[in-house]
């Protein structure tokens, strides 16, 4: 089972233009309703690459500095999960959410 805020290698390729590709960490943001019942996810990339964007959540993660990428949502099949590699802490679930609400607002 897949949560919300788990992060987990996720296997993005292939891709098209500037959308981030390779197999790399991401953050579920999907809520669990979906995860449970749905073979799709709604995933945000993460990014060491730091860029000032105001759709970037700064964060660390196992000792490394990056970025999520809220501006490269995208919503996967479950069977790009590699591995899970943990989940992402308090702070952060509350920035992301508190920033996706700030996006999608009318």
């Amino acid at each position: 089972m897949v949560s919300r805020f788990d992060v987990f290698l996720v296997s993005l390729d292939s891709t098209m233009g500037a959308e981030i590709q390779k197999t790399r960490p991401c953050v579920i943001i999907s809520p669990d309703e979906i995860n449970r019942f749905i073979d799709t996810i709604i995933i945000a990339p993460m990014t060491s690459k730091v860029r000032n964007y105001p759709t970037r959540i700064p964060l660390i993660f196992k000792e490394k500095k990056g970025q999520v990428v809220l501006d490269q949502l995208r919503t996967i099949d479950k069977i790009r999960l590699v591995t899970k590699l943990g989940q992402v802490n308090t702070v952060t679930a509350k920035a992301i959410s508190q920033k996706l609400i700030e996006m999608f607002e009318y």
